[in-house]
């Protein structure tokens, strides 16, 4: 057993080396790799990233969370043989003691009889009657297992060293909310009149006041196609800003939800901002520029969708809307990232008085 987990930690170990060596690589001279020669004039990753900074991004992204993935499973896979070992079992036995045992005990004809209710089969009760069995069984061994494995990641210190892609987003023009020298910096792809952005907004504040000082946080317009007010949204936004009023506006619109042109005047009346200077910069089309430029960006990194979130440049993948439990953990990942950074540099300040 011994030799098992040496090698388990063998391999997590010289995985993350050779992940971590090959991005130091990637980063020190992708411009001189040729990608391809066309009569005789050989174009090099320079080239391309010159044209398309944000071309490779997705995919790298794609590949980044498929190798997290991978590892995050053997990491999994080494715990277990190392409590195996400590509850001197084989890695079988742990899971059958913690997992199998625990996660399935018998229900009653009862409860298969209501499971069997909401199934929709025309066959008979009895002719079903092991296959609900076995489906309540792999559903109820499969949380049984998260769980466990849950239980033994918490008491023991796991850092995934390979580093994420990271897209380069422009703030020129942006207005920040929080510190500008917050550690995590928090940009948001959204269009004002889409749903998922309207319900995501009361758990990105919550983030914001949890973490004040921390995070800073950008908004990036998305109009998207389907949504006839959400262009004219933005560039109201955008007028405000002119004003000073961008965030003040920015919040309203989330929870006023009534993007009508004539109702977005009363609202800049509201906000006590300047209504002619307003109506006339709303009126005249003068920011679709701006908006524009959030679009176009969009676009050079395919987001496929609104709202979109990059965490110091790490874009989330969401499936629906994006928890708060999911931006916390990336947050608290950025930040443990930047206090190993602040102290490296410390060590090396030490080492260099001495």
């Amino acid at each position: 057993m011994n030799a098992v987990l040496t090698v388990c930690a063998g391999l997590i170990l010289s995985t993350l080396a050779l992940v971590a060596a090959d991005e130091k690589k990637t980063e020190q001279a992708p411009s001189s790799t040729v990608i391809a020669e066309i009569d005789g004039v050989k174009l090099t990753m320079g080239d391309f990233e010159a044209k398309r900074p944000t071309g490779l991004f997705q995919a790298r992204n794609t590949f980044y969370e498929a190798e997290r993935k991978a590892v995050d499973e053997f990491i999994n896979e080494y715990l277990l043989n190392k409590e195996a070992q400590k509850q001197g079992l084989t890695a079988e036995q742990l899971i059958d003691k913690h997992v199998n045992e625990a996660g399935f005990k018998q229900p009653s004809e009862e409860t298969l009889r209501v499971y069997f209710e909401g199934v929709d089969t025309t066959e008979p009760y009895e002719a079903v009657r092991d296959k609900i069995l076995e489906a309540i069984r792999t559903r109820r061994v499969s949380r049984a297992r998260t769980a466990y494995l849950q239980e033994l990641r918490s008491k023991a210190k796991i850092s995934f060293l390979a580093p994420p892609p990271r897209a380069s987003i422009s703030l020129a023009g942006s207005p920040i909310r929080g510190s500008q020298t917050a550690p995590v910096e928090i940009v948001e792809f959204a269009d004002y009149e889409c749903p998922y952005c309207q319900q995501i907004q009361p758990v990105v504040d919550k983030l914001l006041s949890d973490y004040q000082g921390k995070v800073s946080f950008v908004f990036k317009d998305f109009p998207l196609p389907m949504h006839s007010h959400a262009q004219k949204a933005a560039e109201a936004a955008h007028c405000a800003q002119d004003q000073s009023k961008y965030w003040e506006f920015h919040d309203l619109l989330f929870t006023s939800r009534d993007f009508d042109v004539a109702k977005m005047k009363e609202a800049a009346h509201s906000l006590h901002m300047d209504s002619e200077a307003f109506n006339k910069c709303l009126d005249s089309g003068a920011k679709a520029d701006a908006v524009k430029a959030g679009f176009d960006e969009s676009q050079a990194l395919s987001l496929p969708g609104t709202p979109a979130f990059f965490v110091n440049g790490r874009l989330i993948n969401p499936n629906g809307t994006v928890s708060y439990t999911t931006l916390q953990q990336l947050v608290d990942e950025e930040l443990a990232i930047s206090a190993r950074s602040k102290q490296a540099v410390t060590s090396a300040g030490g080492e260099r008085q001495r």
